[in-house]
């Protein structure tokens, strides 16, 4: 794990140099080990001070090293003729167990990336991005779903990717854009081609009574776990004692890891105590920790430099996962599961009931496929940012293959039954009962995580203190932390 970039110079220039500055830009992402190559040359080191950029090219890559498990391995590595860089996992861990990600890219690959990197893309689950640096080119992909963060972006010198859209704006490339999932993007002095390799659509619906679906989707949901747990024997699950978290928590129990329950918020919130009921009927550890109000100022700020966007949503939404992974990380577990696809795969937000009772069925189906399709943009690329601040990686049982692929074509009713339906994902609450997770959890509405922990409802106090919206509040503090570049 840690951080990726890549560049191309547009005019045959050494860009190592650059490369470098966009690692250092990064260095939050993994600091454990730094290393730069051409396709042919791969330069490492414990400090980037130490690293040896002695080198001339106008192609290369950069990887910053954070090391989660024993597997993780400083990059990039060497193939036949290129140079690679791998960021994420695959899900099931690659076989043998002590093979790293990057090692099985590679051995993927063969002599031909191009003509062998579809299967990739095609073929291998998980959450990941990859960067592969040939002679006059950088060929970069980016997993089925989005799950881990990939940018682009190019200038009148550079065409650059990196981890985080930072290492970009520090280069001089103010325009930027999240790299489409499942895509092949080809990398040349002349600029970026695109080339789609496995995109999600919209599957015709399943004839199949609810009994047999609810079965075939705990089973799926129990596979989904047990294939992102492979390599590992703990994690902690970011738990709000509703039915999405109580699900990921029980299975990974199940399926025999050691399981930590973390819940976060401020100070007195109901929600947050509430969940030591919880994980008492799942017979789990709970760890719950509190933050006062200076603790969330101080918060927000790093959370915008993190996030890079002054969405007030997902600034309120980061603030409790920047809290989440830093307790995780307190509590000596680098890996956090969580729930997140949930709630589109199977109607959990009140904006689909909305929907439903103005425009009908098929308009909320369309808008349940479209955030499923764009979680990467909306959630997970916030999430994972924030996460990795704190060397946590995040993982998503929810974000399969099997169990997306089941859930679209799942009939509507299964989800919501009537443009009444206050409790909404009744599927996955039958999961929950069959799976004997309490009522209390399984039948608990909806309420979003920026509700439950006081952050939504503190920061709009804060910013009233300032006279200000809510809006105006987080794009002040954005543009203190980026005075330079515009928000978004």
């Amino acid at each position: 794990m840690g951080a990726l970039v890549a560049v191309v110079s547009k005019k045959k220039q050494n860009i190592i140099p650059t490369v470098a500055t966009m690692q250092h830009e990064l260095a939050h992402r993994g600091n454990d080990g730094y290393g730069i190559s051409t396709y042919n040359i791969i330069n490492s080191g414990h400090t980037l001070e130490k690293l040896d950029t002695n080198i001339d090219a106008s192609v290369a890559l950069g990887h910053n090293l954070s090391y989660i498990l024993p597997k993780d391995m400083q990059q990039p590595v060497q193939g036949n003729k290129f140079t690679a860089v791998f960021e994420g996992r695959f899900y099931p861990s690659p076989n043998p167990p002590e093979m790293s990600e990057a090692q099985q890219t590679v051995k993927l690959l063969k002599a031909n990336p191009l003509q062998n990197i579809d299967n990739i893309l095609q073929k291998r689950e998980g959450s990941y991005v990859f960067a592969i640096a040939q002679q006059n080119r950088i060929v970069a992909g980016r997993d089925f779903f989005g799950a881990t963060p990939l940018y682009y972006g190019e200038n009148e010198t550079f065409c650059a990717v990196a981890s985080e859209q930072k290492a970009l704006w520090k280069i001089g490339i103010t325009e930027t854009y999240s790299f489409p999932p499942g895509q092949l993007g080809i990398i040349t002095e002349r600029g970026f081609s695109f080339h789609p390799v496995k995109e999600l659509r919209s599957p015709p619906k399943e004839k199949i009574n609810i009994e047999t679906a609810t079965r075939a989707l705990q089973l799926l949901l129990l596979d989904a776990t047990r294939k992102q747990v492979s390599d590992i024997e703990s994690a902690a699950v970011a738990f709000s004692g509703g039915v999405d978290s109580s699900v990921v928590a029980a299975l990974a129990k199940h399926v025999g890891i050691d399981v930590q329950l973390i819940s976060v918020g401020l100070e007195d919130q109901k929600e947050v105590m509430f969940t030591e009921e919880a994980a008492e009927a799942l017979d789990l550890p709970i760890h719950v920790q509190t933050y006062k109000l200076d603790e969330l100022e101080e918060t927000l700020t790093k959370v915008l430099w993190l996030t890079e966007e002054t969405n007030p949503v997902n600034a309120c939404i980061a603030v409790p996962f920047f809290w989440l992974a830093e307790t995780a990380k307190k509590l000596g577990h680098p890996i956090l599961m969580a729930g997140q696809g949930a709630d589109e795969l199977f109607g959990g937000y009140q904006r689909y009931l909305t929907e439903y009772q103005k425009d009908g069925v098929e308009a909320v189906e369309q808008r349940m496929f479209f955030d499923v399709k764009n979680a990467y943009s909306a959630n997970f690329q916030r999430d994972n940012q924030v996460c990795s601040y704190h060397k946590i990686e995040l993982r998503l049982p929810f974000i399969d293959r099997s169990v997306v692929g089941f859930a679209l074509r799942l009939p509507f009713r299964f989800k919501i039954n009537s443009t009444e339906d206050k409790l909404r994902k009744h599927i996955l609450r039958k999961v929950a009962q069959d799976i004997d997770i309490p009522s209390l959890m399984a039948n608990k509405p909806k309420k979003a995580v920026q509700y439950t922990t006081g952050v939504t409802k503190a920061l709009q106090q804060l910013a009233k203190n300032n006279n200000q919206t809510l809006r105006e509040y987080i794009k002040q503090k954005y543009n203190t932390v980026y005075p330079t570049q515009d928000s978004n």
